[in-house]
């Protein structure tokens, strides 16, 4: 695997490569967060994750039932302990016997609700984890299938705003919303049959509220959800600025930007702040609303019921029963009003996470493998670009023999870096073709060929782990014998074995205990333990001071004897002993030869050698 593969923080980002930006421009994560959505949909493709965990689902269901039941049995126990209580003629009359039958009954239908209670909890808790772990699995899974122009055109800290926080509020969803919504279903309908067997016409009664309780969550709803999509795009906003002024600290500081970054993060988050208070406060007024709502059908069926017991036609116990029991018929409406804030949340977090699974993954058409690559290379009017109208490469032809050694210099953005990106196919041309030992490029497949290739890059990616594990980056299955041997090849292997734990010293974030130079030596060691056909040094010595330039320079030669070698490079010393060196120039060959040839034809070359070593202004 090359390092081009992992994600970078931020995009390209330069001339020669995608316009789009990577981690910069604040407007980069909102564009595709105005597509309309569904939020039905989305909740029905979380649903459908639910189902993966069939066993804990059923279960799930099951205690929620008995729960249900165990609830609905309440009310009737306190109307039957009340109705043990009468006033006769002779005064008061008291079933003690009867109402200690009742209240021991009460207090095993209690105990067992609560018992209940913890095992839902338990289970919807287990749950909502195994599923947010599958939907992570698969947003990684996805992200590593996804084409290196997506991550050229997506800020990196609204992706990993999706994968963290989008992927934590599903969680909150499935386990807290979900469940009770179920839950709430089997409340209501068994409330309503105990309602309709206690009294039809308190039923009736109480059914008055149930269309303005419709209306007005309606009108609420359709305010609150547009808050919740804003809401959960600005916080990738707000992530992808963190990540980039963290990321480029030193730069900020040296160009005392501090205070417009500072800024620039006090209008994100004072435009979340805006909009989250505009969320909250449409998702909390769902609750005291209903609330309303219910004290309203509270007192109409309290009225109602009073009256039928003066007729005689209902009896106090019965009473106190069907209050209780109109309560749990509105109490799934509350519930799901106190929820809304989380449901709109989780849904909002998951058509984010969909967007990414439903993106295009890099397609692979390719269907032949390499047993023995010799490392012809060979392109053939090619043209490209990554936008549309503004060609990077035009007609490009070239013809590259096994094991030599070839070197593109030229201006920024003349596409020398894009050579590369194609010859690993990040990027597909648009026309023309480019044949590896007489193969289409198209038709190798993707694993085979990157396996095929190396690349040294001038940022250099080093991942968490020791040296050890970063040099074995390049293949895994290595001895420790091939590992050193690609360490001195490199010229690291002195420089770690200094270190106090040798190979095993373990890197700190983002290997700042090593210097710049030493990265990139590890770079190059991991390189030569792959043992490529094609090695691809893209400005691979850029950061490396001047004596370590020297120090490599015999490493270098070694790594890519009988090897096909693309050496992409401004500083032309590392290039002299090149077989040959191809000078581009708006897209294409503007010319071509080894070092001395183009020296003597005075052209391109030969002005930037000159203005490279002596001294003439450029």
């Amino acid at each position: 695997m090359s390092e081009k593969r992992m994600p970078m923080p931020g995009g390209p980002g330069g001339p020669g490569r995608p316009g789009m930006p990577g981690r910069g421009g604040p407007m980069a994560g909102r564009m595709m967060a105005e597509k309309p959505k569904d939020a039905k949909k989305t909740l029905l493709r979380m649903l459908k994750y639910l189902g993966s965990f069939r066993l804990l689902m059923f279960s799930l269901w099951g205690i929620m039932l008995l729960a249900a039941v165990a609830e609905l049995a309440g009310p009737a126990l306190q109307g039957a302990a009340i109705d043990c209580i009468s006033l006769g003629e002779s005064g008061l009359s008291v079933d003690f016997e009867g109402l200690a039958a009742v209240l021991a009954a009460m207090l095993g239908v209690y105990l067992c609700v609560a018992l209940l209670h913890f095992l839902q909890s338990w289970i919807a808790a287990t749950l909502s984890q195994k599923c947010v772990r599958k939907i992570r699995g698969e947003l990684f899974a996805k992200l590593s299938r996804l084409p290196i122009r997506y991550f050229d055109t997506h800020r990196h800290g609204d992706i990993m705003s999706r994968v963290t926080n989008d992927a934590e509020n599903i969680s909150n969803g499935l386990s807290n919303s979900v469940t009770q919504l179920f839950s709430g279903v089997i409340t209501l309908v068994g409330a309503l049959v105990m309602m309709l067997i206690y009294s039809p016409l308190l039923t009736l009664v109480a059914m008055v509220t149930i269309p303005l309780t419709l209306l007005a969550s309606g009108k609420v709803v359709k305010f609150a959800r547009k808050y919740y999509r804003r809401q959960q795009r600005l916080l990738g906003d707000l992530n992808g600025q963190i990540e980039e002024n963290v990321t480029g600290f030193k730069s900020v500081t040296a160009y005392n930007r501090q205070a417009f970054v500072q800024e620039e993060f006090s209008r994100t988050t004072a435009e979340l702040k805006k909009t989250g208070i505009m969320a909250q406060i449409f998702g909390g007024i769902m609750g005291p609303l209903m609330n309303v709502i219910g004290n309203l059908n509270y007192l109409l069926v309290a009225a109602a019921g009073g009256l039928l017991a003066l007729r005689g036609n209902i009896s106090v116990g019965a009473i106190q029963a069907f209050l209780q029991y109109s309560k749990q018929f509105t109490r799934p409406i509350n519930m799901i009003a106190n929820q809304y804030t989380v449901i709109q949340s989780s849904i909002a977090g998951a058509e984010r996470i969909f967007e990414i699974l439903d993106t295009e993954s890099e397609v692979d058409a390719g269907c032949e493998a390499f047993a023995d690559l010799r490392g012809e290379l060979s392109f053939r009017n090619v043209n490209f670009s990554y936008v549309p109208e503004k060609p990077i490469l035009r007609d490009f032809s070239l013809e590259i023999k096994p094991g030599e050694k070839i070197a593109f210099v030229g201006a920024t953005g003349a596409g020398k870096t894009t050579v590369a990106n194609l010859i690993t196919r990040f990027y597909d041309i648009q026309s023309g073709e480019i044949y590896i030992d007489g193969v289409e490029i198209r038709d190798i497949r993707k694993h085979d060929l990157r396996d095929s290739i190396g690349m040294v890059l001038q940022d250099t990616v080093l991942f968490s782990g020791t040296i050890a594990e970063n040099i074995r980056y390049g293949r895994e299955d290595a001895t420790d014998e091939e590992m050193y041997a690609a360490a001195r090849t490199a010229n690291a292997d002195r420089f770690i074995r200094r270190l106090p734990e040798g190979y095993n010293t373990p890197l700190a974030e983002a290997a700042e205990n090593l210097s710049q130079g030493q990265r990139q030596l590890i770079a190059i060691a991991r390189a030569a333990l792959k043992d490529p056909k094609i090695l691809i040094l893209d400005e691979a010595t850029s950061s490396i001071d001047t004596r370590t330039e020297m120090h490599i320079q015999s490493a270098m030669i070694s790594l890519m004897k009988n090897r096909t070698s693309i050496i992409i490079a401004h500083r032309l010393s590392t290039i002299r002993d090149a077989d040959r060196i191809v000078v581009m120039s708006d897209g294409r060959i503007a010319e071509t030869g080894s070092h001395e040839e183009l020296l003597a034809k005075g052209g391109i070359y030969y002005n930037l050698y000159k203005n490279q070593f002596e001294g003439y202004a450029t």
